[in-house]
């Protein structure tokens, strides 16, 4: 089991993210790069960025030289989205993430965006 945030942890999600045919399909398409930066992390921060490419993930610890959005939280909001007690859209509300960047861009990919949980939730990871 992978240690959240970790490399190893961003290889698992993109794995399963490619491997799961209702993610690609929904994602079919889509252009879009985003940033995320969790404070906090038992490690100090740690960014993260995905890729979706018209069908197909891509993604690393890092930074991304080509985001179109950045979203920013803390670990514990991080960590209970990941394990799916928390949606992105909640959190927003919440004010628990703050997104940078091209907002119409994320938003216009909700629906592609929110077939990713499942499969994030599904990874498992050592918190």
């Amino acid at each position: 089991m992978a240690k959240f945030l970790s490399q190893e942890w961003a290889d698992e999600v993109r794995t399963a993210l490619n491997n799961s045919d209702d993610v690609r399909s929904a994602i079919k398409g889509v252009q879009l790069c985003i940033q995320q930066v969790v404070t906090g992390a038992p490690d100090g921060e740690v960014k993260y960025w995905t890729k979706f490419d018209d069908g197909n993930v891509e993604g690393a610890i890092g930074e991304a030289s080509d985001a179109d959005v950045t979203i920013a939280q803390d670990y514990d909001t991080a960590v209970a989205m990941n394990k799916g007690e928390l949606n992105a859209q909640a959190a927003f509300m919440q004010g628990k993430l703050k997104v940078t960047g091209n907002m119409g861009k994320l938003l216009q990919n909700q629906g592609a965006m929110q077939s990713l949980g499942p499969v994030l939730s599904s990874v498992q990871a050592e918190y």
